[in-house]
Order: C-alpha cells, then structure tokens, then sequence
C-alpha cells in the first residue's frame, strides 16, 4: 500500500523525445567576369528559391555522398571538389518547415564550379548572389539597399536602453561602417545575422507571435528554411579564402585575360580593384602565365591569354590574390 508521502509526490511527465533529422544542402557556386551566380533549385513557383539539398537516408554511405545524390538529382551536376562549410542546428529552422518538429541539422557544404547548365527534375538555375544579398555588392559605389538598411537598423538600436543601444550602435558600426566608411567584405554573415535579428528580413518573421506587420523588410529575395544565411555563411568563406588560397582559378575557363580574371574577384568580392596594382600583384607572385594566345573578342586591342600556373601551389603556403581596392 503506497504511503500518504508517495501519494502526495507530484506527477512527472517526461516531453516526446524528437530525434533531430539531418538535412545535407549544397552552396554551388560559379562567376563570370560580371556576375557571381549560385545554384538554386525551386520545387513550384509559388515556393521561394532554396539551394540544393536533402536529407540523409540510410543508403547513403558518406554525408558527402548523401550530398552529391541530393545534387546530381535536382540539377543533373556532377560536383567536384565539395568542402564542408557549417553546421547549422537553430530549432527555428525545423518549426518553420513543421511546427513541433525540433531541431533540425544542416550540414552545408560548399562547391565551386565552371558554370553548367543544369537541367533536372526540380526547376534548377543559376542565379546573381545579390539577388539575395544586394547590400554586398559595392562595385557601383554605395548600394541603394542600405538607404532602406542604415535608417532601419538605427532605429533598432535605440529601441533599448542605454547599455543595449550602445552595444547595438557598436554592432552596426563593425559590420557596416555607416559612420567610418570602412567595409570589410568577408563579414557577409554578420550583416546577416544583424539584419535577421533587428527583423528586417522575412526569414526572421516567419514564426512571429503575433505576426508581425507593416514592415519594410530589407531589399533582397527570401529563401527558402534558412538558404540565405547559409548562402552568406558560404559567400563570406570564399571572399576570405580568395585572399590566401587560389581558389578564384577554380571558377575561371581553361584561358582567360587578367582582365577577366580582375574583373571576376571584383564580382565576388563586391568591391572595385586598382587595375594596375591588381595586375602587378597577380604578375609579382607568379599566379599566371601566357599561353602564347591573345583574345581578339575585345572590344579593342587583343588582350593576351594567361592561365593559373600550378607550380604556385607548392611554391608558397598562402598563393591568394591580394585586393588593392579603389580608394
């Protein structure tokens, strides 16, 4: 017979345990010498644009290879070289998809590419980056998203008290430099999660309760789950790795002119180079060497023809190009 104190103890209900699924999505990124252009696949038209991916099954040997099947499927592309970006775990990302599902991992990989056609079952294209991000391309001077950003996000900060609009004032300054000028182009993902918090993008309201109204969102195309952190997430790595690794070579045709490879880092990198610091630095450092060719398909004097000298690569530990921005 239970004792009056068992009697009394107060009942434990323990919550359903939902085990996290993991979902493997792929950043295919590919360039020419005026636009930098990713991946994306679109299930119907009235869903947004998100990058390729799917979740991991059990007859997938590897994650990595999980990931190529997801890909070779959707977009009829065969990836080369792929390298793991982030792992993405926010529970915000699973409710936002099925309310109640828990946490969902995204395991993000990138992957650059000489831009192909894709043509698979789902609707695939190549797409401009700052589509989605249009704050990040300084090629033309200021862009005009931020007259829509910098007003928004300083009101923002003086929503809290002193302490927190100090510490929010701060933030603002580090990722955009509205007041020193100074951008620092590889900080893509803070200006993301910046923006997302402040909620000026779409992604950040999905979930609102209530739902939240009369907002002027950010210029910018939404994504699908959480694409477009992860695009800025991947966005970011490579400008960082552009400056010491030669990456940009994977992106470039067999030969091309050092004007189409400068004008290709200025694409992904959102800012406008110093021609000729540009081309002493590449030549300085014994990136390229001539074919012997030259480009007639101008628009004015033949241009000579260079290609990515591998030597490089054991040479020096660090080969990235360097960017003598504009001042």
């Amino acid at each position: 017979m239970p004792s009056a104190t068992s009697s009394r103890r107060p009942k434990t209900f323990k919550q359903p345990h939902v085990a996290p699924t993991v979902d493997l999505s792929a950043v295919i990124m590919a360039a020419t010498p005026d636009e930098p252009r990713v991946l994306t696949v679109r299930a119907t038209p009235q869903h947004p644009d998100g990058l390729p991916s799917g979740p991991l099954q059990s007859q997938h040997r590897t994650l990595e290879m999980g990931l190529r099947t997801w890909v070779a499927e959707q977009t009829q592309l065969t990836l080369g070289y792929v390298e793991q970006l982030y792992t993405f775990g926010d529970r915000d990302r699973a409710e936002a998809a099925e309310p109640g599902a828990g946490h969902a991992l995204s395991i993000a990989y990138l992957a650059l590419v000489r831009e192909a056609r894709p043509a698979g079952l789902a609707h695939a294209a190549w797409q401009n980056w700052y589509g989605y991000l249009p704050w990040e391309d300084w090629r033309e001077d200021r862009p005009p998203a931020l007259r829509v950003i910098e007003p928004a996000l300083k009101a923002w900060a003086r929503m809290g008290g002193k302490p927190l609009r100090t510490f929010r004032e701060e933030r603002i300054e580090l990722t955009f430099g509205f007041a020193s000028g100074t951008w620092t182009d590889d900080r893509v993902l803070e200006r993301y999660e910046l923006l997302f918090e402040a909620g000026l993008l779409p992604e950040a309201l999905r979930d609102a309760q209530p739902p939240v109204s009369k907002v002027r969102f950010a210029p910018g195309q939404p994504m699908a789950l959480d694409h477009r952190r992860i695009l800025a997430t991947a966005i970011g790595r490579l400008r960082g790795k552009i400056k010491y690794r030669p990456v940009i070579f994977e992106l470039m045709p067999a030969s091309f002119t050092l004007l189409d490879l400068q004008r290709t880092v200025e694409a992904l990198s959102g800012v406008r180079l110093h021609k000729q610091n540009f081309r002493r630095l590449v030549e300085m450092q014994g990136l390229v060497e001539e074919t012997g060719e030259v480009a007639t398909e101008t628009g004015g004097r033949p241009a000579r023809l260079v290609r990515f000298r591998r030597e490089v690569l054991v040479e020096r530990p660090a080969p990235g190009v360097r960017l003598p921005r504009l001042r």
